[in-house]
This record gives C-alpha cells, structure tokens and sequence, in this order.
C-alpha cells in the first residue's frame, strides 16, 4: 500500500493495521459494515418493517373480503353497473396484497453472490404490479359503464344499493389509512401505492352512492355516468401511484433528506468538507454513500476514526439508514493534489495498454 494513496476494506469491528499508523498522508477508501449494536438496530428495523407490512396486508385484506362479499350479495340483487365496479375493484385490491406480501418475505432474504444488495427490490416491483392493477380495474370500470350506457339496464334495490356503498367506502378508506400509515412509518413506496389504490376504491363507493340517489330522482342514466366519472378518478390515482412507484425504481430521494445527510456529516469533528451525497431506496431501507474531505496530516487510523464518527451519526439520526459507505480523502493544504499520484498511475497505465 502506497502512503499516498490506499483503499481499505474495513474489518467487522473496524480496527486499522498498526502498520498504517507509520502512514502519512493518507487518502482512504473505507467501506464501513454495520457491526456492533449498529448490526442488531439495522436488522431488527429491516424485520419490524417486514412484519408490520405484512400485518398491514393480514388485516386489510381480511376487511375487505368482508366488505367485498357484502356488495356481491347487493349487486346480485340490484344490478347496478356502478356498484359492480365497485366490488371488482376491492377484489383486485385485495389480490393486489399476494405480490406485496410475497415481495415483504422475499426482501428478508440475505445478499448473495449474485444479488449482492439483497432482495428488497422486490417491493418496488410489487409497485408496479399494484399501479398495474389499478389502471386494469379502471378500464374494465369504464368498459362496463359504457356498455350501460349503450344498453341501459334498470337498477333495483335502490336503498340497498347506498347502503353497499356507504359500507363499500367504510371499508376502504379504514384500509387505505391503515397501509398507507405503516407505509410512511416503515418507508414502503409499494404500501403507500396498495393505500391509495383502497382510497380508489372508498372513492368508487362514494360515487356508487350518488348514483343510485340519481337513479331514485328518476335519472337511469346516473348509475353508468357515475361509472365514467369513478374511471376519470381512478386516472389521477394512478398518476400519482405510478410516479412514486417509478421515481423509488430510478432512486430518487427527497432532496431535503440529503441536505440533512449533509449537514450531520458536516458536523463530525474531522469532517472538513461534505463533497457528495448519494442516497437511495432499495425496498423499505435507505443506503447512502457520501465523499468527505478531511485533515491530509491525519493517519491511517484517524481517518478511519473519522470515518466512523459519520457513519454512527448517519445511523443513529437518519430513519431506515441501514448501509453506508464513506470515502474520505485527505485535505491539499499545502496546495498539492492529493489524486495526483492516482492520475500518474492512469496515465502511465494508459499509455503502457
């Protein structure tokens, strides 16, 4: 190892050669591993995430089978075009949770040679099936009011029909709070995108409602307009849904997160300058990797004390961190390039090739 530039993986509890306190002028690479209490913190969030998703799908998808079969028994009964639509989309919501709750299993599984950063990728996938769903169900609603609309058809059971909606909307917007509270708490994009497809559905129950008190005041054609009008709703929905789901999948953040990154690094004793911040998404855990700047005098085994100074602070105040790798690279105080000996070698390197 040149004294003038290193790279070093760090050990499970971190600890420098001893040779590399004779190291001056360091310029150092260090991957930091969760170890230590930080190892037991990073799994159990990563498993209190994975059970409280999957708990969220358990009881949502046991309230809306309940809630489902209640409005089959009432569109059987009434024929209301509107209230079928209805019923298809809290069936589809309900199916919507098999992917997802196969996604929560999967991403508990470890990293391997082949998937190196896990499998919690799998949850944003499941994302893409569920804004899927959604934008499927709202064309089969707009099909079916269409077809109403083309062959009108007398709905029955008027006072039956409201009351399948109301609890139709009951139903879903309990639902859609429920999975999108523990979606924001654990950091899953795809729950989020399960609850507003519930919240679709609390919307289509609504409309139901208003439909059928059309019908009743003697507009036949309000149960399959109501119909057009749900699809026109569900659009937006999926809008939104799928612009979470696709920004999670190119690893977007939200920007003031990585002002925050930055400014806890910025204020680690030996830090002298934040250089950059990536952070990104995989699952319901966040990874970061961040270049800092710190004193060119310092050795082997300082720069790597500052090192972990960042990395414990990381993990401590940033919610659902549970990687981070940090690379420090000494300060030019004396105006010398600290990279100019890296560039040397990849020149001369270039030129022998």
């Amino acid at each position: 190892m040149s004294a003038a530039h290193g790279h070093h993986e760090a050990a499970e509890h971190g600890y420098a050669d001893a040779n590399s306190e004779r190291d001056r002028h360091n310029h150092s690479h260090w991957r930091i591993r969760r170890h230590g209490h930080h190892v037991a913190r990073s799994i159990d969030d990563d498993v209190e995430g994975s059970r409280a998703g999957m708990a969220a799908l358990k009881i949502s998808l046991a309230v809306l089978a309940a809630t489902a079969m209640v409005q089959v028994v009432i569109v059987v009964a009434s024929g209301s075009v509107a209230l079928l639509s209805d019923t298809i989309h809290n069936f589809a919501d309900s199916l919507t949770a098999v992917p997802l709750g196969l996604a929560f299993w999967l991403g508990r599984r470890p990293a391997n040679t082949r998937y190196t950063y896990g499998y919690g990728r799998a949850e944003d996938l499941a994302g893409v099936f569920i804004v899927v769903a959604i934008a499927v169900s709202s064309g089969v609603t707009a099909w079916m009011a269409i077809t109403r609309l083309l062959h009108p058809h007398h709905v029955r059971q008027l006072a039956w029909v409201v009351v399948a909606g109301v609890v139709g909307f009951a139903g879903n917007e309990l639902v859609a709070l429920y999975r999108m509270r523990v979606g924001r708490r654990i950091g899953s994009a795809a729950l989020v995108a399960d609850g507003l497809h519930a919240r679709t559905d609390g919307f289509t129950s609504l409309a139901v409602v208003v439909g059928a008190i059309g019908v009743s005041l003697g507009w036949q054609l309000a149960d399959p307009i109501v119909g057009l009008v749900i699809t026109v709703a569900i659009l937006s929905i999926v809008k939104n849904a799928a612009q979470d789901i696709y920004r999670r999948l190119m690893d977007a953040v939200d920007p003031a997160l990585v002002e925050h990154v930055r400014a806890i690094l910025g204020a680690v004793d030996g830090v002298e300058a934040v250089d950059s911040v990536r952070i990104r998404w995989v699952g319901h855990e966040l990874q970061a990797e961040a270049e800092v700047t710190s004193d060119g005098a310092l050795t082997l085994a300082e720069a790597h004390h500052v090192a972990e100074l960042a990395h414990h602070r990381l993990l401590h105040e940033v919610p659902r961190l549970s990687r981070v790798t940090i690379h420090t690279s000494p300060a030019a105080h004396d105006a010398a390039d600290p990279h100019a000996l890296t560039a040397h070698h990849f020149v001369r390197d270039a030129r022998r090739g």
